[in-house]
């Protein structure tokens, strides 16, 4: 994780963490229930996608610049920051301002297979929702005779926005929900580190 508080809550416990997945995916079925009772989900739908990829860049990260996890391509952002006080900015304009630490996005080993580890994860369960998908889509050309053709279109688009919407967050939750503590993760190096100077 990049970030250790978000809205000012402190994310280091996974219990928090844990929350705010609950939170961020109760939000996505509220959003989507309402957009199903306003107008079947034909113009909020959009919407649905939008918030999806809000909440992804500037909450839960991963594939954007802000967000609890660094971004997952280990590429800083393209633009820096913005200045926050008038000396910095003099020194960016002399160019004297040393460029940000690339230490900071670059992703090390250990990030590496977990991002490789939860996208494997996320997908293998997408596989399954993506069937459901064509079987529905299948379906809709050639009825078969225990489901009603005019509740195909509507099962088929009340079931690709929820699939969209996993597919933009879901490795992220699984990260956010799986990493422990990040007080046990400092003490267990310590402690190691200890071991090791003790030999």
């Amino acid at each position: 994780m990049r970030k250790t508080t978000l809205l000012g809550i402190n994310m280091e416990r996974q219990t928090a963490r844990r929350r705010l997945v609950v939170a961020v995916y109760a939000f996505f079925a509220l959003l989507i229930l309402g957009g199903w009772r306003l107008d079947h989900l034909h113009e909020t739908g959009i919407y649905v996608y939008f918030a999806a990829m809000l909440v992804n860049w500037r909450i839960l990260g991963g594939y954007g610049s802000g967000g609890l996890i660094k971004p997952f391509t280990g590429k800083g952002p393209r633009n820096q920051p913005m200045p926050s006080n008038l000396v910095e900015l003099e020194l960016r304009a002399a160019g004297n301002l040393p460029a940000p630490d690339r230490l900071e996005y670059r992703n090390d080993e250990r990030e590496l297979e977990r991002r490789d580890r939860v996208h494997y994860q996320a997908y293998q369960g997408m596989v399954g929702l993506l069937g459901c998908i064509w079987l529905f889509s299948t379906w809709q050309m050639h009825p078969p005779r225990f489901v009603r053709p005019e509740i195909l279109p509507f099962l088929l688009y009340a079931l690709v926005l929820p699939a969209i919407v996993l597919a933009v967050t879901l490795p992220q939750a699984i990260l956010l929900w799986t990493e422990p503590d990040m007080e046990m993760d400092l003490e267990e190096e310590r402690t190691s580190a200890t071991v090791n100077s003790a030999r």
